[in-house]
């Protein structure tokens, strides 16, 4: 698609239905009107940090240019504020009366404050409970005080069908409680997001301001949650896409419970099983996963498995791509036993995998407050880092870093010249140690979304 940009909107709201061979219904209006109250607006704000040099740039003595820079620079630094808010708008949905909300994870990522507006305009102050950003899935939490809150249904996402109806309700471009209707165009789409997700394609108009709505069907159930467009403009062209609810179900149960996502695991490294492969193997056609690495002390070594095993099926379900591997052992229960089928030698063998849980940060943590966090932050001025304490784990967390830093926030440090890491102070004793050695840098083991590197940092000059 030429010209074509993937844009992630920031609120959607999707209706659709299975109608099979039912007429168009006359009006939306009766579903929309119980719907619309349980479709909320979401403001994010962010404070920017603006950067303004600190020094003025330096002339030679005498320089006509001296006097009228310190006048501009001294104006500037005056009339200038050194952060600034940037509000976000999206959409979300309630599934609770108690005040729980569902929405993407790029409606409320990296913001300071979160407010819930009703479609009565009533505002309230929301909490995260727990965020995916594989998933693109947030839950969030507020107080409805004596307010009556409706909560939505699900539905059954696998029983969509090309052609159903769909109808959206959301934020686009502010204009909250705007309706939108049209058909499901497509199932099972890959996008290029990740392999966790395969979307359900519409034509219901959708713009920004629509992520994180819900796709009902024409009863009123949730068959999806708005995330996507494809368009050249930035406006609707009629590609939206959302996320299945029954993969969205599981993901937002485990972020109310644990406020993060439990995938499940099989310590492979795969790759797609080529034209070439195939005829190598013995393998009648192209389907499968190819196994490149397998992690030593990982579920599927302990099992049996081998580098290079083809995995054609996982818990009975055909791999017709590699791509597929990854999201259905995710979607598995972590130490449940999974039956792996993969074809070794030209013959076809079953092995069971006591599944491990793939490595996630933890995006909330539930135990602690705010106060508690800053608290338990730790500033590292050799490094120009901020760290905290992971509650019950190991690894300090970077909150903060200097722009320059091979480190990024929300990065988990769990080793310092391979020595393990288990609390800020610890970390900080061993900075300062290595420093007195004399030594210019530290080696650290980093644990960067589900993947472990080493990374080697210079201590501040």
């Amino acid at each position: 698609m030429k010209n074509l940009v993937l844009i992630f909107l920031t609120n959607i709201v999707f209706f659709s239905s299975a109608l099979y061979a039912k007429p168009a219904p006359d009006s939306f209006a009766d579903l929309v009107e119980d719907l619309i109250p349980s479709v909320v607006s979401i403001a994010s704000k962010t404070i920017v940090k603006e950067q303004y040099p600190e020094q003025m740039p330096q002339f030679p003595e005498g320089s006509p240019f001296d006097d009228f820079f310190k006048e501009y620079f001294d104006r500037q630094q005056r009339s200038s504020p050194n952060e600034r808010p940037m509000i976000g708008l999206g959409s979300g949905f309630i599934i609770d009366s108690k005040g729980i909300v569902v929405t993407n994870n790029h409606v409320i990522e990296g913001a300071d404050e979160i407010t819930i507006i009703m479609s009565d305009n009533k505002e309230f102050r929301a909490e995260l409970l727990g965020r995916d950003p594989k998933a693109d899935l947030a839950v969030l939490k507020f107080d409805p005080k004596e307010i009556p809150l409706t909560s939505l249904e699900w539905g059954n996402s696998d029983e969509v069908r090309v052609g159903d109806w769909a109808v959206a309700i959301g934020n686009p471009l502010g204009l909250g409680g705007t309706v939108t209707a049209g058909i499901v165009s497509a199932i099972s789409r890959d996008i290029g997001n990740g392999p966790y997700v395969k979307f359900i394609q519409t034509d219901a108009s959708i713009n920004r301001g629509n992520s994180g709505g819900p796709l009902f069907d024409i009863n009123g159930k949730i068959i999806g949650i708005n995330s996507a467009i494809i368009s050249q403009t930035g406006g609707s062209i009629g590609l939206g896409f959302a996320i299945p609810s029954n993969s969205a179900k599981k993901i937002i149960g485990q972020l109310i419970e644990f406020g993060r996502t439990k995938r499940g695991w099989l310590g492979v490294q795969i790759t797609p099983v080529s034209k070439e492969i195939a005829e190598s193997l013995g393998l009648p056609d192209e389907k499968g996963a190819f196994i490149t690495n397998i992690n030593p002390e990982g579920p599927s070594k302990i099992a049996g498995l081998e580098e290079g095993d083809v995995i054609l099926k996982f818990n009975n379900i055909e791999i017709e791509r590699m791509i597929d591997l990854p999201r259905v052992v995710a979607e598995a229960d972590v130490g449940s036993i999974a039956v792996v089928e993969v074809w070794r030698k030209n013959k076809i063998i079953e092995f069971e995998v006591n599944l491990g849980q793939l490595p996630e940060e933890t995006y909330v943590t539930r135990d602690q407050t705010i106060n508690e966090k800053i608290k338990n932050e730790i500033y590292i001025d050799l490094l120009d880092i901020t760290v905290s304490s992971k509650k019950n784990d190991l690894g300090v967390l970077v909150t903060k870093t200097d722009n320059i830093s091979k480190l990024n926030e929300n990065d988990i440090i769990t080793e310092v010249n391979r020595e393990p890491i288990d609390s800020a102070k610890q970390f900080f004793d061993l900075v300062e140690k290595i420093f007195d050695t004399g030594r210019n840098s530290l080696l650290l083991k980093v644990l960067r979304e589900e993947n472990s590197l080493w990374i080697t940092i210079q201590f501040k000059k």
